[in-house]
């Protein structure tokens, strides 16, 4: 009697192969997609934080550069600054020296003005009417001049002196101001230095760390993708093994001919008996077969050995044409 063709059973088989492993292998390669979906993403952050990197470092190599320029503003506002100090203080000096010559100016007018108020200006007639000769009014004369001209040009010094006194107190105002105003660009400009530097110092240190954590995240990420990747290969491997595993007792295992026939015939059982067709043991062999291969008795009361041998004979001569399972 035929039972299930041996396609069916061996397709049976392999539809019963291992459920947990296939549903492990599912689920990891579930995760080894997720996971490459997120490395992927990752990887576009680290190409972002990079951009940033580099935008940062750009930012901070322009800031060394304005640092240098600035810098070098700065020595040369101090060597002006210093001129400019230099000069103030030439001119303070020439200033003292210059109120100095006008107190002595103002002295001497002053005495002058006393003296002449004490004992009255010499007229033109009073020279002349004391000169006891010709030569005598001469000098007296020439020293009249004399003094009259030195009164005006001491009157026109004190003028002199006042102005420039005037003249070079507002030129000092004016480097004063000058070096003051300098003063507040190199404060500026120190500030201003000291501000770049901080700000691209800090981009770029954000953009540093953000790369290293990106980078430290997408390495664990490919490690453990690697692990995954390894645990479906040993599942698939594990799969495919017990798969041979439960086809080679279907095709080989104890007997002489593929188990899957066997068990299509007989379940096995070397004592089966086929009442219709007289074939019996476990390999369901015909009475007439049996006999032509030197089989003694019935087939089903043969010994284990002696069925074994027979249907291992008959496999050789006819394969698997000599059962209906087999077909």
């Amino acid at each position: 009697m035929r039972k299930l063709p041996a396609i069916a059973l061996l397709g049976l088989a392999l539809l019963a192969v291992a459920p947990a492993l296939a549903a492990e292998i599912d689920a990891l390669r579930s995760k080894v997609d997720h996971a490459r979906e997120e490395a992927v993403a990752l990887a576009g952050e680290i190409r972002a934080a990079q951009g940033d990197l580099l935008a940062a470092e750009g930012e901070a190599a322009v800031a060394a550069a304005r640092e240098r320029r600035l810098s070098a503003l700065l020595a040369t506002g101090q060597e002006r600054a210093a001129r400019l100090a230099g000069r103030v203080a030439d001119a303070e000096r020439r200033l003292r020296e210059e109120k100095r010559r006008l107190r002595r100016a103002r002295r001497a007018l002053a005495e002058r003005l006393v003296a002449i108020y004490r004992s009255g200006a010499p007229s033109t007639a009073s020279v002349l009417l004391a000169s006891g000769d010709f030569d005598e009014l001469a000098v007296r004369s020439e020293y009249l001049g004399r003094i009259e001209d030195s009164d005006t040009e001491l009157a026109k010094r004190v003028e002199g002196v006042r102005d420039a006194v005037r003249r070079g107190l507002r030129r000092i105002e004016g480097l004063k101001r000058k070096v003051d105003a300098h003063n507040e660009r190199l404060v500026a400009a120190r500030s201003e230095i000291a501000a770049v530097r901080a700000e691209a110092e800090a981009a770029t240190a954000r953009a540093e760390s953000l790369a290293q954590v990106r980078a430290e995240s997408l390495a664990t990420l490919k490690a453990r993708i690697g692990e995954w990747v390894a645990d479906i290969e040993a599942a698939e491997a594990a799969s495919r093994a017990a798969a041979e595993e439960t086809v080679g007792r279907w095709l080989g295992g104890p007997y002489s001919i593929p188990t899957y026939i066997v068990m299509c015939e007989s379940g096995g059982d070397y004592g089966a008996l086929n009442p219709s067709s007289g074939a019996g043991g476990a390999y369901q062999i015909l009475p007439s077969t049996w006999e032509a291969y030197g089989g003694k008795g019935a087939p089903h009361e043969a010994s284990k050995a002696e069925q074994d041998r027979i249907a291992a004979e008959i496999w050789a001569d006819s394969g698997g044409s000599a059962w209906v399972c087999a077909g």
